[in-house]
């Protein structure tokens, strides 16, 4: 993971934070997780996914943007 992440605005680290957060809530717990909780990671991880796919589409118009100049 670079050590500096860009989010381009969008709340991407914030997800991951999330995330993160709720996994080391949880790894003090006995038992099986709640469907809740597990619904809960699933949102958040599908989001982030989400986040990743659309910013690697921005990041690939850009790179052609700029080829495009370069010529």
């Amino acid at each position: 993971m670079p050590a500096l992440l860009e989010d381009h605005g969008l709340p991407l680290v914030q997800l991951k934070e999330r995330r993160r957060d709720l996994i080391v809530a949880l790894m003090g717990q006995h038992g099986p997780l709640s469907k809740q909780q597990i619904a809960e990671i699933a949102s958040i991880q599908s989001a982030i996914v989400a986040f990743e796919a659309v910013l690697d589409d921005l990041d690939a118009e850009a790179e052609v943007a700029l080829r495009e100049r370069a010529a």
